[in-house]
């Protein structure tokens, strides 16, 4: 006969099972998870695409997204980017950047929800885009987002640049301080052309996007909780 005693063996069995199962699911859906589909590699603002569509609601991209406030850097190639980074504290929702020991600028920012969480670790600046547009999410938290501005994207050997995580501008909500993202980090918009510029690679004089080389790498983000 089946006793209690071995109901109070096999029951914590089972939970200890279920619970490894969904956090092996659950590792390898975020493993998976795409911030955003990268539609548009060309860094062109596209100025006949004024509306943008977040969490299912139709938003006008206001005018200043398509202004341009600051201008590129003069920066020679080479010069050293050691001491530059960038520190993005996820339990404050926080960013500084730092420049040999300053700090540059500090910002208020929203980063990834709960169930599309921004990624830990140390990442470098592969490519910018003065903008792009940007889909993904699903039902009413699907956005479709022309125009994006000032694109950083980042990646590291664990998160490969294919899932689409950026630092950007931010014109469809104000509410930085709060988690927000479907992964990104977004910036007050302002703040990301600061950042866009003061950043590595180099934008040259005249272009709308660059990758990251030897001879002018990425510039380092560290984001922890």
């Amino acid at each position: 006969m089946f006793k209690r005693k071995h109901l109070l063996i096999i029951l914590p069995l089972l939970f200890i099972a279920l619970a490894v199962f969904v956090f092996f699911q659950t590792k390898a859906r975020y493993e998976n998870q795409v911030a955003t589909k990268i539609l548009d590699y060309s860094g062109e603002l596209n100025p006949n695409e004024k509306m943008a569509i977040y969490n299912g609601e139709q938003i006008e991209i206001p005018g200043y997204v398509f202004e341009k406030q600051l201008v590129a850097s003069n920066r020679v190639l080479g010069v050293s980017n050691q001491d530059k980074w960038i520190d993005i504290d996820l339990s404050e929702q926080k960013l500084k950047a730092w420049e040999e020991g300053n700090l540059f600028l500090e910002t208020l920012i929203s980063s990834g929800l709960p169930w599309t969480p921004t990624p830990q670790g140390e990442f470098i600046i592969w490519i910018k885009l003065r903008a792009t547009k940007m889909e993904g999410g699903q039902g009413r938290y699907y956005y479709n987002l022309p125009n994006v501005p000032y694109v950083m994207f980042f990646e590291n050997t664990k998160v490969p640049r294919w899932r689409g995580y950026s630092l950007h501008g931010t014109y469809w909500h104000n509410d930085f301080g709060n988690p927000r993202s479907h992964g990104c980090v977004n910036l007050p918009t302002p703040i990301a052309e600061r950042l866009y510029y003061w950043t590595s690679p180099v934008i040259p004089q005249g272009k709308n996007m660059i990758y990251a080389s030897a001879d002018d790498p990425g510039t380092r983000i560290v984001i922890h909780d």
